[in-house]
């Protein structure tokens, strides 16, 4: 062979495909299975054994093992949910102050000759021995106040949905980053032997039902195998988890071991971390065709908890996921988050709110119920949120979407149960007491697991990443 006028590619082709180098490649390879072989109970441990994560030993003492993050597609309204403005009610019709609005950004409000106060559409009530201020549109939340840490300061950076999305589940509103979901998994591992670390759920109802995209769970530049798995929550929850017509389970064991085989012996030539994702996912799917059908097995669930839940599951509803959720957390899974998209309301929110209200209400207490319940809560952080909130002022008999002021709560996972943090302003448009941001959230969430978020890090394209890049304070006031 000519290699004088070959390139220095074609020549290393070339010098693999010899009849000598391939002989030498086979005979390590098949010493290689045979070791594999000799050593079957190695592989054994190995395809039980849970993940451990890169942050070993954790910085602090972790107050929760897993989170459970409930989000509220859409924009729910923080003035008709969480955040009671007596004065907004009071202006209602009227026009909205200048000051407050000046210079904001507006999403489509921008142009309107004048902006005109929209009071809250609902009242609310004291609630619990901690007499928190709940919307009469979650009676059954009410029921759970006390375990709340209800944040009336929440502030985040994008105005328009899948922006808004991105920036919460990734810290940034550049798309392709990791969701806090892989950066968990990435840095803590997963406690479950048989179902992935990072589990997504949807649901829809009350509203206009809001798309959200699949890359708002990946990984992105961590390695694929910490990617959200999503569930469906009618039907099978996992596609072609099944074996085909006439594979026996032998047979696709000795199929994935043959498999996996093949791929160590290419990822001994190209050292890609990708190969060594692919041979977990594959073990993980075999493990998944008996874990999946027992989590969907609600046989013994007893007739109280799924009276609780109002469902009697795989019905496709948020009720059914937020037991579904229990049930995978009760399995190991790190991180659960569940998606309700139904609280887009552009118009007739008074109406639209308590729609989709219903959906989520029942659910969700007794979700936070049945942790505590279990003795679980304490490990448990829970989140419940949206992207962002919305406007004082009226879009005809809507809101508008909002990112300087809203509410979420959070409860369990080492939060102060039954009290209030933060506060916006007399008509609910800014932040204007112990500002919680985004980054805030995320950073508080880390240490809550034992993670010091300024530590976890991922070296991508020369720099170091980590999910809440060069931003976040710990909240330490709503740390019990």
């Amino acid at each position: 062979m000519d290699t004088k006028r070959m390139d220095p590619g074609r020549i290393e082709i070339s010098r693999r495909l010899t009849r000598r180098a391939w002989l030498g490649r086979a005979a390590n390879g098949i010493g290689g299975m045979a070791l594999g072989t000799l050593l079957d109970q190695s592989n054994i441990l190995a395809r039980v054994a849970p993940e451990r994560g890169r942050i070993c030993p954790l910085d602090f003492a972790p107050r929760a093992k897993r989170v459970i993050f409930l989000c509220q597609a859409g924009g729910m309204s923080h003035l008709e949910t969480f955040d009671e403005k007596p004065k907004l009610r009071e202006m209602d019709g009227q026009g909205m102050p200048e000051s407050f609005t000046a210079g904001q950004p507006i999403a489509q409000l921008q142009g309107v000759a004048q902006l005109k106060c929209m009071g809250p559409r609902h009242a609310f009530r004291d609630c619990g021995a901690s007499g928190q201020r709940i919307s009469t549109l979650f009676p059954y939340l009410a029921n759970v106040a006390d375990q709340l840490c209800i944040v009336n300061s929440s502030r985040t950076e994008q105005i328009n949905h899948d922006p808004a999305h991105t920036f919460m589940n990734t810290g940034t509103q550049i798309s392709g980053r990791p969701s806090m979901g892989s950066w968990l998994t990435y840095g803590l591992g997963s406690e479950s032997q048989d179902l992935p670390g990072f589990v997504v759920m949807t649901s829809v109802g009350g509203g206009q039902n809001q798309p959200i995209a699949t890359r708002q769970w990946h990984s992105g530049f961590l390695p694929g195998r910490h990617q959200g798995v999503e569930f469906r929550s009618a039907g099978d929850p996992v596609l072609y988890l099944n074996d085909p017509p006439g594979v026996a389970r032998h047979g696709q064991r000795q199929v994935i071991d043959t498999v996996s085989a093949l791929n160590r012996l290419h990822d001994s030539t190209v050292d890609d971390p990708e190969i060594a994702t692919r041979i977990a996912q594959y073990e993980l799917a075999f493990k998944m065709q008996t874990s999946v059908p027992q989590l969907m097995d609600l046989s013994g669930e007893t007739r109280a908890t799924l009276d609780m839940y109002g469902t009697e599951g795989a019905d496709g509803s948020y009720a059914a996921n937020c037991l579904l959720a229990r049930r995978l957390a009760e399995r190991g899974v790190r991180f659960i988050q569940l998606y309700h998209r139904g609280w887009d309301h552009h118009g007739q929110i008074e109406i639209g709110s308590t729609l989709t209200a219903k959906h989520v209400d029942q659910g969700t207490a007794a979700l936070i119920t049945d942790l505590h319940q279990r003795g679980m809560l304490d490990e448990t952080l829970v989140i419940f949120t949206g992207e962002f909130g919305r406007t004082p002022m009226a879009q005809g008999d809507g809101r508008d979407h909002h990112i300087r002021g809203f509410s979420m709560f959070l409860c369990g996972g080492g939060v102060k149960p039954g009290i209030r943090y933060g506060a916006t302003d007399e008509l609910g448009y800014n932040a204007i007491e112990n500002i919680f941001h985004v980054h805030d959230l995320h950073a508080t969430m880390l240490h809550l697991l034992g993670i010091d978020h300024e530590k976890m890090t991922f070296r991508y394209q020369g720099r170091d990443f980590r999910l809440t890049d060069v931003h976040g304070n710990v909240v330490h006031d709503i740390i019990a």
